[in-house]
């Protein structure tokens, strides 16, 4: 996207939902209709200071009047929810994108399960409007730590009982929603999806490894922590093992890659410490990003040649046939074509 593709939008309203969540109310600064968007959608929001965050549209997606999105307040994130709670104020005038899904809802399901833990309710908001609109089978269960840090509970508040379920855990985890006993059984044509803080999401994978991939949707807010490497020293020796010695020879070893450019046919390498984006910038090419962990989709990028490895969470198995996040990706041929 470049700066053309921008929105402006003025911030109508600021609301308090939560002990250190706010709503915002963008509109069109001429009261223009803004774009159509669908439920789970985000946008790019653009700061003066060339940060770009991005936050789900909380309000029912049938609205074209206005986005709302919920901002949680971290003073251990990067600083862009601090800087729009100490700078963004109702009237002043924003770059947003325009919407896009990574994480929609499944239109013929039978059953929809939403698993929220905190900020994580943002995108079921629109969800839950879409799915009471449809007269769709559903229920969310919302986890919190107190009711005091509950977001949105006079929207949720208007949903029939029983839809939305409250689980608060007062900061133990082992207090609150049993997630294991919840998924352990799957009705047929139930489609689960979840959002939340990295220990609520690697709960829910664990409870759902077993549920069929094309059931179970997800958004993260920040990447999983990976798993730690196995101890070398401990590495077998059988025919699909490698000694210890070997093992260690073999992480040293630099794999790296080629890119090229379609547009111009200039080629450049990519080793194992540099990232795609960094070596475009690094040759004189504007590389739009935010997260850069492969959570956002900002930098989605077509490809024309080449077998990449993926390592985004965004992209489904169809859109890998064709597209490549740049800033994690990396690639099993020699040489990936980009298309550029």
């Amino acid at each position: 996207m470049t700066p053309n593709d921008l929105l402006s939008v003025r911030v109508l309203s600021v609301r308090y939902e939560a002990e250190d969540i706010n709503s915002y109310e963008l509109v069109d600064p001429d009261g223009r209709e803004l774009p159509r968007f669908t439920a789970g959608a985000h946008i790019d929001l653009h700061l003066r200071d060339g940060r770009i965050r991005q936050y789900s549209l909380c309000n029912d997606p049938a609205e074209r009047h206005r986005y709302v999105v919920g901002v949680l307040k971290d003073p251990a994130s990067r600083g862009g929810s601090v800087a729009i709670f100490e700078k963004v104020h109702p009237g002043r005038v924003i770059a947003i994108s325009a919407p896009r899904n990574h994480f929609p809802l499944v239109s013929d399901a039978r059953r929809h399960l939403l698993l929220a833990g905190g900020i994580g309710v943002t995108p079921m908001m629109a969800m839950l409007a879409q799915l009471e609109r449809d007269g769709a089978d559903y229920v969310l269960h919302y986890c919190t730590r107190a009711p005091e840090r509950t977001a949105f509970r006079d929207g949720l508040a208007r949903h029939p009982p029983g839809r939305v379920r409250y689980h608060h855990d007062g900061g133990d985890p082992r207090q609150g929603l049993d997630i294991a006993a919840l998924l352990r059984e799957r009705a047929d044509g139930t489609h689960l999806y979840y959002c939340g803080p990295a220990g609520f999401m690697a709960a829910v994978a664990a409870a759902c490894a077993h549920w069929p991939s094309e059931a179970v949707h997800f958004e993260y807010f920040t990447p999983p922590v990976p798993a730690p490497p196995p101890d070398l020293a401990t590495v077998g020796t059988g025919p699909t093992g490698l000694r210890a010695a070997d093992a260690s020879a073999a992480a040293d070893t630099p794999v790296g890659f080629q890119i090229r450019i379609n547009s111009s046919g200039a080629l450049y390498d990519v080793p194992n410490d540099k990232s795609i984006v960094q070596v475009l910038r690094e040759n004189g090419m504007e590389v739009e990003t935010s997260c850069e962990s492969g959570l956002c989709g900002t930098c989605r990028t077509r490809y024309v040649e080449g077998d990449p490895e993926h390592h985004d969470y965004v992209l489904d198995d169809d859109e890998r046939n064709e597209y490549l996040m740049i800033c994690c990706a990396r690639s099993r041929s020699p040489l990936l074509v980009l298309d550029l």
